[in-house]
This record gives structure tokens, C-alpha cells and sequence, in this order.
């Protein structure tokens, strides 16, 4: 049978099972496809009326099998594209969504390009964030901290796959196993924020991953919170902390940031529009507030 024959045909299979706006079935059955092959989705169009049979069509079939079950495409791949890297997923992280790439760009504004710097990524996953920074910025050291051992475990493969070397990867609930003299000049963190009531658990790719890593306690507050609070023994003086939140969580994470003493208090949007990073500097020492008024 022709490729693009097999192809229609899931992709019909696919939109049946598909539903929101974010279903994608004909990119969903494409990127199966040139995964079964081992080609590329440009090479699809191009050879759409090649014969697909045997294995190959065997290895397709069963991928589009699983999709229509919800599988996450990222899983089926094996592979998800971040920021241009490509990195190794797995069921014991999140799966990289394009929205956090608006977090990493927010990031690389506040990190010197000429200069070096610490950065720290709390709650790294596949260490998707720490290698998009170190990759960008390779003067600085980033750090990526993460409670699971398999997600750690990930990211080091990650980093030593796209041979980055400027990126640690360090076993640790949020701030617990750091040294206490630690300092970093950018913080970043795209916690747990989902409350556990919420619908959106039982939709999507949502609910096939570690619920850990998505739902937190406090109406999905407590631990951006948590970070708001904690974070500021971390930072050195003018240092940022960037968060990423829900898009109803704008409002109630500034004031958060104000209250515990942040300066620059502000929110991005993503992709959609919707209210998603909001960060805080934290003030200059006063010493060095004195000096600077003294000179």
C-alpha cells in the first residue's frame, strides 16, 4: 500500500480519537510515520507513493495503535525538540512543551552573553531547561535539581548526548541537598502548579505523566510558593527568579513576589497569550545600596 494511502488512513483513525485544540492528528500520524521509516517528514512528501509494507508497516500500524489510546507522541518517538535540542523523554518526566520555551528566552535576557554566571533549575525533568540555558550561554554553570532519580539519570544522559558540559544534574527536593552557601545569579522553576481537583488531568498527554510533577497542594500554589520563599536565600544580590505558572496564577504569584520582598515584579505571557512566567529581582545588598548612594 502507498504511503500517503497508509497515512490518510490514520490520520482518520487518529482524529477520531483526537479532541481540543491542540489534537494534531495528520502531524501526529506524519511524525509516526517518518519515525516507523527512519526518514524525515520532508522526505514524506516527496515519496508519498512508495509502497510501505512488512516491518515497517507492522512498526506503524502499532504506533498509531497507541496513539489512539493517548500515548504521548514524545513517547513514541522517544524524543521530544526543545529550544532546537533534542532530548531523550520518558514516563518519569514531564514532556517538554513549547509554552516553556517562552521561560528559557525570559531567562537568556538576564543572563550576560559576554560574561559568565550560576543559573539553577529546580525540578529539571529531562533536563530540558538547565541545557537550553547551558547550551545558550556557555560562559555560565548551570545547575538542574530534580527529586526523582530517573529523571536525573535522563538529563545527565541528555547533557552528555548533545555533549554540553557546562550543566551538572544533582539529586535534591527543590533547595533541600544544596549547600547552604550556595549562590546563584538567575533561578528558574517550572514546578508543580496544577491543583488536583483540576479537569485538564484527565485530558491530553496530561494523563500519562507523573502526576508529582504536575499537581501541587494549596489550590497548585504550595510550591511556587515555596520557591518564592526559599529562593531568597539562594540568589545573590540583583539575582532574578523565574517561575512558571498556570495561566490563572499570574495575579496571586506577583503579589507572592512583592510580599517577600522581590523588586521588578513582573509577568509574561506564552505562546497563547496567557498569563504563564512571572518573575522578581531580588534587591542589591544595602551595603552596596549605601555605597552606590555614597558615590
Amino acid at each position: 500500500m502507498r504511503i500517503d494511502q497508509v497515512l490518510s488512513e490514520a490520520v482518520a483513525r487518529l482524529a477520531r480519537h483526537a479532541s481540543g485544540e491542540a489534537a494534531t492528528p495528520h502531524l501526529d500520524a506524519q511524525l509516526l510515520m517518518a519515525h516507523a521509516l527512519g526518514r524525515s517528514r520532508t522526505w514524506l512528501y516527496t515519496w508519498g507513493d512508495r509502497e510501505i509494507e512488512g516491518a515497517e508497516l507492522e512498526r506503524f500500524n502499532d504506533l498509531v495503535e497507541r496513539r489512539e489510546k493517548g500515548e504521548p507522541v514524545a513517547w513514541l518517538l522517544g524524543y521530544r525538540e526543545f529550544f532546537g535540542l533534542r532530548l531523550a523523554v520518558s514516563p518519569h518526566t514531564l514532556i517538554p512543551r513549547p509554552d516553556t520555551e517562552t521561560l528559557v528566552e525570559q531567562a537568556l535576557q538576564r543572563m550576560s552573553a559576554t560574561g559568565g554566571g550560576r543559573a539553577l533549575d529546580l525540578g529539571t525533568g529531562s533536563g530540558a531547561i538547565a541545557l537550553a540555558l547551558a547550551f545558550e550561554r556557555p560562559d555560565w554553570h548551570v545547575t538542574g535539581i530534580d527529586i526523582v532519580p530517573e529523571a536525573i539519570m535522563l538529563a545527565r544522559r541528555n547533557a552528555e548526548t548533545l555533549d554540553i558540559t557546562n550543566v551538572c544534574f544533582e539529586e535534591s527536593d527543590f533547595f533541600s541537598a544544596l549547600d547552604p552557601s550556595a549562590r546563584f545569579e538567575l533561578i528558574v522553576s517550572n514546578p508543580p502548579y496544577i491543583d488536583k481537583l483540576d479537569e485538564h488531568l484527565g485530558q491530553g498527554d496530561v494523563r500519562f505523566e507523573p502526576r508529582s510533577a504536575l499537581v501541587a497542594k494549596d489550590h497548585g500554589m504550595a510550591d511556587l510558593l515555596h520557591l518564592i520563599d526559599t529562593a531568597r536565600a539562594f540568589l545573590t544580590p540583583e539575582g532574578w527568579l523565574l517561575l512558571e505558572h498556570g495561566f490563572q496564577q499570574g495575579e496571586p504569584v506577583r503579589a507572592a513576589l512583592v510580599d517577600a520582598g522581590y523588586q521588578r515584579v513582573g509577568t509574561c505571557l506564552d505562546l497563547g497569550g496567557r498569563e504563564r512566567i512571572s518573575l522578581g529581582q531580588w534587591p542589591m545588598a544595602s551595603s552596596e545600596l549605601l555605597k552606590g548612594a555614597g558615590s
